[in-house]
């Protein structure tokens, strides 16, 4: 297991570097000058541009650029804003704790109510559940999440007053249900939908009907040994989902007025600031490397027969 472990972590070094020059290049080596568009509509001052490149390192080469970046990096420096002079650590510091807690709330009830639904379909297979909860599920999915969280907020939040149609507090959870059940919403479909199927497929298996056969109860044979068995692609999707709710949370943190990661890149997207862009995204793959070697790890827990080398 150790030896896997380190594999994997020196795996993700050239995968952490190709991604944030990926980003990188698309923030800096497009066209558009992030300093000029500080002056806006005004003639800028040429020697202040100058001198401002020089300071930001944005006179040196685009792969030198990039270089310093990954240096940077190495020693904890995530850029510094060009307009505010902010350091982007400080940037995602303030942000990261809604966005947490967002995500948490999304990807518990996408876990708990998805794989319930899931395992409600594939134990009725063909049955009006089945049917019910696959036809909520399509419409889950063929609805845009800008969609899902404009009618929620209309109805719960304007029409029927149930909850705030705005996030006023970001460290109060109730108001930050109804957005998070909107950033879930996608999510929660593909979870029930796999859950379902691989219910099905497991529940004919070999090994049920020999735990049927030893004269299992129904409720110890699914908890034990169908559930178990059928997790594998869930908790696969689910490991890597966690970080498509931090990078979706985008949308829904705008729609609910939430201070967050995501409002943070959309502003700075309008407002050309590299460094907060591609500081956060660098941020944001570092969660997606980690998530997915836990996700790995788990399998060996789940499924005794997996062993690592």
């Amino acid at each position: 297991m150790g030896r896997y472990v380190v594999r994997r972590l020196l795996q993700m070094i050239p995968v952490f570097i190709g991604a944030t020059f990926i980003i990188f290049m698309m923030m800096y080596a497009l066209p558009g000058d992030p300093i000029r568009a500080l002056w806006g509509e005004r003639a800028p001052d040429e020697a202040q541009m100058a001198a401002m490149k020089a300071d930001l390192g944005l006179d040196q080469p685009i792969l030198k650029q990039y270089w310093d970046y990954l240096t940077g990096l190495v020693q904890g420096d995530f850029g510094t804003q060009i307009a505010s002079r902010r350091e982007v650590i400080d940037v995602i510091t303030d942000a990261l704790p809604a966005t947490v807690r967002l995500t948490l709330l999304a990807f518990l009830f996408t876990a708990c109510i998805g794989i319930a639904m899931g395992l409600a379909a594939g134990l009725r297979a063909g049955g009006k559940t089945d049917r019910v909860i696959l036809f909520i599920t399509l419409l889950l999915t063929s609805v845009p999440v800008f969609v899902i969280g404009y009618l929620y907020q209309t109805y719960f939040g304007v029409r029927w007053g149930w909850v705030s149609p705005n996030v006023q507090d970001s460290e109060n959870w109730g108001q930050l249900l109804l957005p998070a059940i909107v950033l879930a919403s996608l999510s929660l479909a593909y979870v029930a939908r796999l859950t379902r199927t691989s219910v099905a497929e497991n529940r004919r298996s070999d090994y049920m009907r020999t735990a049927r056969a030893k004269g299992l109860s129904p409720s110890r044979a699914v908890r034990v040994h169908l559930l178990r068995n059928s997790m594998i692609p869930v908790i696969t999707f689910l490991g890597v989902d966690l970080g498509n709710l931090f990078a979706g949370a985008i949308v829904t943190e705008g729609i609910f007025n939430i201070h967050g990661i995501g409002r943070a890149v959309y502003t700075a997207l309008n407002s050309r600031e590299g460094a907060t862009v591609v500081g956060i995204v660098s941020f944001i793959i570092l969660i997606y490397l980690v998530v997915t070697l836990i996700v790995d790890l788990l399998y060996a827990v789940l499924d005794p027969r997996i062993r690592y080398a």
